[in-house]
């Protein structure tokens, strides 16, 4: 179980860095980098940075290259942002979740039959669609008295 102080200097590393990432980096090679979550060792020495990189195998190789050439200039900027007597040495992880649930859902879209709308919009609705409507319990009735479930008391 991780302490109050290790998960605020991870969510404080994890801002620093994505900011960074995002804003300061210039290095080509680092696109499309979404840093998911850090882990950071219960004596604050070292961190683990799961990042998630769009794109194909090599694609996220080079980013993970280009982040590990950076974790200097990316720890200089968490040394400024939080007060520790150590800075955590970072650690770069590709973190594949992102990519496991979306592979995940287009199997399950080609694997799964096409749910079919209930009635099409461009076609009218049958009969017994409006019937179904007329016994609706949520529409006021005829008379204009309230239903059980309306609170308000005239």
């Amino acid at each position: 179980m991780s302490s109050r102080r290790v998960l605020k200097v991870a969510e404080a590393v994890r801002e620093v860095v994505s900011m960074a990432i995002l804003t300061e980096l210039r290095d080509p090679r680092i696109r499309d980098v979404t840093v998911t979550y850090v882990e950071v060792s219960s004596d604050l020495r070292h961190a683990k940075v799961h990042v998630s990189v769009m794109g194909d195998a090599q694609q996220q190789n080079r980013s993970l290259h280009g982040l590990q050439n950076a974790a200097g200039f990316l720890q200089q900027k968490i040394a400024r942002r939080i007060e520790t007597r150590y800075t955590p040495k970072l650690a770069f992880k590709l973190d594949l979740g992102v990519k496991h649930s979306i592979e995940v859902s287009r199997l399950l879209s080609e694997l799964l039959p096409a749910a079919e709308p209930a009635v099409p919009d461009d076609t009218p609705e049958s009969p017994q669609g409006e019937a179904a409507e007329q016994d609706s319990p949520l529409e006021s009735p005829p008379g204009g008295t309230s239903t059980p479930g309306d609170d308000t008391e005239s």
